[in-house]
């Protein structure tokens, strides 16, 4: 599968999944046998793990349709780089989506971090740091809705991958796989998107 077929499969999914028309493909039992030994997904989504947020729903698809990756905040480290690296070197998978959301608590976290000086305890903390670049970037654009935030978040957690991954970078730059960032509604259902690398 193209890029570009990857991406219009996701779309129309969240089309039918805006309009409530949603197929529900790929999730009976024919499929789960299918799949004992075998998978061959057509995109990795990273996203937030929000509740919300579950990529299978919202984008209309099935089991073994597409390999997901989520933390809060859609925050990267080094085990969400090598899922990443994996999707793209073992599995072949031409697109990879970055997944924010409008209202995510990991960004509103940070966004209070900064504002008042006071940063959470234990591992939250860690989370807080890694999204406080994109808070404050967006500060600096005179950005300081929360819903901006997030999709300056989006934008440089689609970059990173590509700062930080050899196999990302060759990857999207030899346009097997394109790398994009999309901003979902809660209330809507519609993943727009925001940011792109790569040829979709």
């Amino acid at each position: 599968m193209s890029t570009y077929q990857a991406w219009q499969r996701l779309l129309d999914g969240n089309d039918r999944f805006v309009t409530g028309d949603s197929l529900h493909p790929n999730q009976n039992a024919s499929r789960r046998t299918e799949l004992v030994h075998t998978q061959n997904p057509f995109a990795v989504i990273f996203g937030c793990a929000d509740s919300r947020l579950a990529a299978e729903i919202i984008f209309d698809v099935g089991l073994g349709d597409v390999f997901v990756v989520r933390t809060a905040g859609h925050v990267i480290d080094d085990a969400v780089l090598g899922s990443l690296e994996y999707a793209i070197s073992v599995l072949h998978v031409p697109l990879i989506v970055v997944l924010g959301h409008d209202n995510c608590g990991a960004v509103t976290a940070a966004k209070d971090a900064v504002e008042t000086g006071d940063a959470p305890q234990g591992h939250i903390r860690d989370l807080v740091e890694r999204i406080t670049p994109s808070v404050l970037k967006s500060m600096r654009e005179d950005k300081t809705d929360l819903n901006d935030m997030v999709v300056e978040h989006v934008k440089e957690t689609v970059r990173r991958p590509m700062d930080s991954s050899r196999v990302i970078f060759d990857a999207v730059d030899n346009y097997s796989t394109a790398l994009v960032g999309l901003a979902y509604q809660l209330e809507e259902g519609r993943a727009g998107l925001v940011s792109t690398a790569g040829v979709i």
